[in-house]
């Protein structure tokens, strides 16, 4: 970030948007923003308690299963969409139909097939990541040069083979791309499955919080949950930069 030609570090906004955020809450304009500082003392005061606990290890083991589901769906998918074109025909409407509605319509469908346990959560969050992961992969073997799958073939190479030494490893920079903004959509998806499915994890927390007006509590989880989906972002912003040689080699 620049101000007035100084060039200054990148925490520097979040430090300003921490100090204009402690103002309005210490200004006493709204009970629903808190100092920042409070929330903060509060959020180290309940990491480690059993409520906390069990809300994080449900709330992951929610957010990777789905997660996992989309990957291991989403990118062979993704891949077979790509240099299929039939199958393109039949299967990219759908996948642009249900990346642009709006999913939680669907939530009280899942509750009705699945039950309202977190089998109906891991789903819901699987359906929030999974569009966006076959939509990146294919774009990325779409980009693939012909004669990569014609040498491959050319070797002998067999069908599995090309699949994963060709597709997968020259679609790469796309393909981790699609899960970088699924992982940003999944966590939508588990809290929203949190709330209206079974109130579990940090999606309980979420609802006790509000109904009890404890807002620093409820920004403190708030605050932990979007850290999570940030440091899990630029992780895998980290291993796009490493692998992008591989769109220069296509």
């Amino acid at each position: 970030m620049t101000v007035f030609g100084l060039r200054l570090p990148g925490m520097s906004s979040l430090i300003l948007w921490a100090l204009l955020w402690e103002v309005v809450g210490r200004s006493g304009l709204t009970f629903f923003i808190p100092p920042i500082s409070e929330v903060f003392l509060t959020l180290f005061g309940i990491i480690g308690t059993p409520a906390f606990t069990k809300a994080l290890t449900e709330t992951g083991y929610a957010f990777i299963g789905g997660v996992a589901a989309s990957i291991v769906i989403g990118i062979p998918v993704g891949i077979l969409i790509g240099k299929n074109r039939l199958l393109d025909e039949m299967i990219l409407p759908w996948v642009n139909i249900f990346l642009s509605a709006p999913l939680t319509a669907l939530v009280p469908v899942l509750m009705v097939l699945f039950g309202f346990g977190m089998t109906s959560i891991v789903i819901t969050t699987t359906l929030f990541a999974i569009w966006i992961i076959i939509l990146n992969t294919r774009a990325g073997v779409m980009q693939i040069n012909r004669s990569m799958v014609e040498m491959a073939r050319s070797f002998g190479a067999k069908p599995l083979e090309a699949f994963f030494k060709i597709y997968f490893w020259a679609a790469l920079p796309e393909i981790l791309g699609g899960v970088r903004i699924g992982v940003i959509r999944a966590v939508k998806g588990v809290i929203i499955g949190q709330l209206l499915i079974s109130i579990v994890g940090f999606g309980a927390l979420f609802e006790l919080y509000s109904s009890n007006f404890l807002m620093s509590h409820f920004w403190a989880v708030l605050i932990v949950l979007f850290g999570m989906a940030f440091s899990i972002s630029e992780f895998l912003a980290y291993l796009e930069r490493r692998v992008a040689y591989y769109a220069a080699k296509r």
